[in-house]
């Protein structure tokens, strides 16, 4: 679902009745259909013990059996990834009475079950119910149930079939073919219609871990966002920002946040403008294993992005030829809004859609190649050379998956 933060920082705990869990990938994380539905005007915005949490969520409350069944008794062949929080294993259930299927029949399914050794994972378990059990949007993976039982805690996820976004971009396995430019707009205006559903009023929360790991992929590409474990409820009132401890993943996390753990939508904004580039550019946000001046991607790609020539040294060399000279712009253009050391000068989520809804228009009418791209390809070598809704937690480390779907993480490095 999420990584563990091996990039993330942690540093705000959780009141004993407020409670954050996350959760990342399609096929548990496509929670835009959960199987209850409450509006966001009933969410108290007030912490709640965990019987309220549990009660309200109106999900399925599967018992520890059942998921057994579901997932073949968690074989090892099931699993879909490992992270922080533990083991995602696929399963089967019926599609009407939610009992267990056998493989291949019914509904699939992703079972996130916590490791017994994890006290975090269970504030994290309980936070991902307190959130999507109540929040409802076509770009949120969809929360099936849970299980509490004894020691034993579960998540029960849709299954997102394509995986995350994360194993599409930096993974070179075969099976992983790189995704074409307008598949990457597709995926990020998907990403953006979601965070900014969790910015509206209806909704008011802050999602806090953006990140690849945590954008889940249905059959279509589809994007949707998993793993709420660290969101938290957005500044009321006259409040500017919400004052935490910081938590979240190294090199997504906005900078002043980082600073001050004051938290803002726009912070989300600024890891949106992350994700953005690394789409551009097929390059992880932190990448050790780079030359020490290219670690960071915002640092390095920064002095690139406004100009016209060198904005391709920053484009993925992998889908040159796929885009426009002027569509490239336009998305650097908007991932340096995004990126802006100031978040005041930050774009509402809500612009970043309409951004990429006019990019996306922009790139269907250019098509994929032809002479533009042709032309373009050229001076990308030369230059080398001389992507009905409904509602609601800081920055930890959490370690990335291995699964391209559903997971939990926290601020990882």
């Amino acid at each position: 679902m999420g990584s563990c933060f091996s990039a993330r920082i942690k540093a705000e705990s959780l009141s004993s009745n407020g409670v954050k869990t996350k959760y990342a990938g399609r096929g548990g994380n496509d929670r835009s259909g959960s199987s209850s539905r409450v509006s966001s005007s009933t969410v108290p915005s007030t912490p709640r013990t965990q019987g309220e949490i549990l009660q309200s969520s109106n999900l399925k409350s599967f018992s520890f059996n059942e998921l057994k069944a579901a997932t073949r008794n968690f074989r090892p062949d099931s699993v879909l990834g490992e992270g922080g929080f533990g083991c995602v294993f696929k399963g089967w259930i019926d599609e009407h009475s939610l009992a267990a299927a056998k493989p291949g029949t019914g509904i699939v399914i992703a079972v996130k079950r916590l490791s017994q050794e994890s006290f975090q994972g269970h504030q994290e378990w309980l936070t991902e119910i307190n959130y999507l059990g109540q929040l409802y949007h076509p770009n949120l993976v969809k929360l099936i149930g849970y299980c509490l039982e004894d020691d034993h805690r579960l998540l029960v996820y849709e299954f997102m079939p394509k995986g995350s976004l994360e194993n599409h971009l930096f993974r070179r396995a075969s099976y992983f073919q790189p995704l074409s430019w307008n598949l990457r707009m597709k995926v990020a205006h998907g990403a953006a219609e979601g965070l900014a559903y969790l910015h509206s009023d209806e909704a008011k929360v802050i999602y806090r871990d953006f990140k690849a790991s945590n954008i889940l992929l249905d059959s279509s590409y589809g994007a949707k966002l998993s793993d709420f474990g660290l969101a938290k409820d957005g500044p009321t009132g006259s409040k500017s920002h919400v004052s935490t401890r910081v938590m979240g993943t190294y090199g997504y996390a906005a900078p002043e946040y980082m600073a001050t753990g004051h938290l803002t939508a726009r912070s989300d904004v600024y890891s949106f403008g992350v994700v953005l580039l690394e789409m551009m550019s097929g390059r992880r946000a932190i990448d050790k294993n780079r030359p020490a001046k290219e670690q960071n991607l915002v640092e390095w790609a920064r002095p690139y992005l406004s100009s016209k020539r060198r904005i391709f040294q920053v484009m993925d060399a992998r889908i040159q030829g796929q885009y426009s000279s002027s569509d490239a712009l336009k998305a650097a253009n908007l991932a340096i809004q995004c990126l802006s050391t100031e978040p005041r000068y930050r774009p509402s989520m809500k612009e970043v859609v309409k951004a990429l809804e006019q990019l996306r228009t922009s790139s269907s009418s250019d098509g994929s190649r032809g002479s533009r791209g042709e032309n373009l390809q050229r001076v990308h070598r030369s230059s080398s050379n001389g992507r009905t809704y409904h509602r609601k937690n800081e920055v930890s480390s959490r370690k990335p998956a291995s699964y391209a779907g559903p997971y939990v993480s926290p601020l990882r490095a």
